[in-house]
């Protein structure tokens, strides 16, 4: 089975929210929150999904989430 990742989907504004979420699942893509005021959708896809996810008419970017860590105050600096 094929590697899941979690995605951050930035929308280009072309079409509704909605329209791309549906085209989405129907890549393989499992949609986590489709944030509309912000032009986001998050979500869980293998890199199959990914790239089909890519050609979806009113998506910006595709990128990998990352995680990260803001420590207690006074710790070394994360990054």
């Amino acid at each position: 089975m094929a590697q899941r990742k979690t995605w951050i989907v930035t929308l280009s504004g072309e079409r509704p929210a909605a329209a791309v979420r549906r085209d989405l699942a129907e890549a393989g893509f499992a949609v986590g929150a489709v944030l509309d005021a912000i032009g986001v959708i998050t979500g869980e896809a293998d890199a199959k999904a990914v790239a089909k996810a890519r050609k979806i008419k009113g998506v910006a970017s595709v990128a990998e989430d990352t995680e990260v860590g803001i420590g207690p105050p006074g710790s070394d600096p994360t990054w």
